[in-house]
């Protein structure tokens, strides 16, 4: 088998188990991964469009809309004026910016927990050619 082939069967075999207990992790706070990955945007990115969330998750903007739409009726983000009067841009409110910094602590530790013994400098190579590979998909 080469490398690269070892490399991308190793990439998948990671993913679902990630994915898979991040969601346990994440339901202690009744979230699930897509509902995380919008409140973790908008905290460190601020207010944003429909469609920019849809780029940043590549999903399509009916599934960022459901998605938003259950964050909006649990009181985590609302709709701010944006430039145009179509243009629909969310935020997180308070409530949902108290639930990032919970949900933080809880990810933070199941993180740590994933991460023990490799290095720093390891996980900082892991994320450039994690990066690198996410460029060259987009290209």
């Amino acid at each position: 088998m080469k490398v690269s082939q070892k490399f991308f069967y190793q990439l998948l075999m990671l993913y679902r188990p990630f994915e898979k207990r991040l969601n346990v992790e994440l339901n202690k706070h009744d979230l699930h991964r897509a509902q995380w990955t919008i409140i973790y945007y908008l905290e460190n990115f601020g207010s944003s469009t429909l469609v920019e969330l849809s780029n940043y998750q590549g999903v399509e903007k009916p599934t960022i809309t459901r998605t938003i739409n259950q964050l909006e009726e649990l009181g985590y983000v609302e709709q701010v004026p944006g430039k145009d009067r179509r243009e629909k841009r969310m935020q997180l409110t308070e409530s949902g910016r108290q639930l990032y910094q919970a949900v933080r602590m809880t990810v933070d530790q199941y993180e740590e927990e994933i991460l023990q013994g490799i290095s720093e400098e390891d996980q900082l190579t892991a994320i450039t050619v994690m990066d690198e590979i996410r460029k060259n998909i987009k290209l």
